[in-house]
């Protein structure tokens, strides 16, 4: 007898991010956090001085460019 789980019960594995949640919205502040966690980084000093330099330079765009 197997002990696996049924399939119903299993989390689908290729489930699809909501574009709600890829999508930078126009009109919103992009902070450094966004574009660390979007760029799939953990929070860091370092890669939070890396996000302020990538905002500073591109602005909320660089949030847009991460994402698909």
């Amino acid at each position: 007898m197997s002990t696996s789980q049924p399939a119903a019960s299993r989390p689908p594995e290729d489930r699809a991010t909501p574009d709600r949640l890829l999508h930078a919205r126009t009109g919103t502040d992009v902070s450094p956090e966004d574009l660390v966690l979007a760029s799939g980084k953990d929070l860091t000093p370092h890669t939070l001085e890396w996000a302020r330099r990538k905002l500073a330079a591109e602005g909320p765009a660089a949030l847009e460019k991460l994402l698909p």
